[in-house]
């Protein structure tokens, strides 16, 4: 009878054992027949099998605000492409081009496609839209140069037209001028910012065009060249409080 029990007890003990085998532990432990001594044995230990768990709720996708677009009649290139439109598009192949920022004086006005600064997104992006920004200007820092304090009365076409205080005047004179206030998911606060519209700010001097593209709350990208290249960003909300204005042109 004795002998009877102690085989069943080793099938059973052989049973865990296998059962058990698949999972190993590195940790040292004491073999008693070393005296005492730690070596690295492996141990048996039995780890439950924990099932995946997924949910079956999927998570929810943001409504995109529906910001209404402005019509825009005028197309001074003529192109089928309104001005608007044609100016974000110009602004966009500028960040696309990616000139690094780069403050110099060019004879003739003109950085290479390479180089620029905040105030070249700007005419480069009118330039796509068929309007001659640094002719129009000149032109009138010519004609009304008591208007433009920047010059100190000495006009120089070779800089002019990239002086964001040169073209904070010109633009408050021949565009529609719009709320600097931005307010987060309100629709008729936002419809006023559109694709095309220009943006200036303050501490630093900076000037920006306005994309057609919105983030989640409905807060359009700006394009703008602030280093260290032009670039399409979601961060007008972080030049607030220095927004000094906000243009449609023409």
């Amino acid at each position: 009878m004795r002998t009877a029990t102690l085989f069943i007890l080793c099938i059973i003990s052989f049973v865990l054992l296998e059962g058990c085998n698949e999972y190993k532990s590195l940790s040292p432990e004491i073999d008693s027949k070393k005296s005492g001594q730690i070596v690295s044995e492996p141990v048996y230990t039995c780890k439950p099998s924990i099932p995946s768990i997924s949910s079956s709720t999927p998570t929810p996708t943001p409504t995109p605000l529906n910001i209404p677009k402005v019509k825009c009649l005028s197309d001074k290139d003529g192109d089928g492409i309104n001005d608007l439109d044609d100016i974000v598009e110009g602004a966009r192949k500028d960040a696309e081009n990616k000139p690094v920022y780069k403050s110099e004086y060019y004879s003739g006005g003109y950085p290479p496609d390479n180089e620029g600064v905040c105030t070249d997104v700007i005419w480069r992006a009118f330039k796509n839209a068929g309007y001659d920004l640094k002719s129009m200007i000149d032109n009138d820092i010519k004609s009304n140069t008591k208007d433009y304090p920047a010059v100190e009365g000495k006009p120089d076409p070779n800089i002019d037209f990239r002086r964001v205080r040169n073209l904070i005047v010109f633009f408050n004179k021949y565009s529609k001028k719009l709320t600097t206030e931005i307010k987060p998911n309100d629709i008729k606060n936002l419809q006023e910012w559109q694709g095309g519209d220009i943006v200036t700010f303050s501490n630093p001097e900076h000037i920006a065009i306005v994309s057609d593209k919105r983030n989640s709350d409905g807060i359009p990208y700006i394009i703008h060249n602030a280093g260290p290249y032009t670039m399409e960003v979601d961060n007008l909300m972080r030049w607030i409080p220095g927004i000094t204005g906000h243009f449609r042109f023409p």
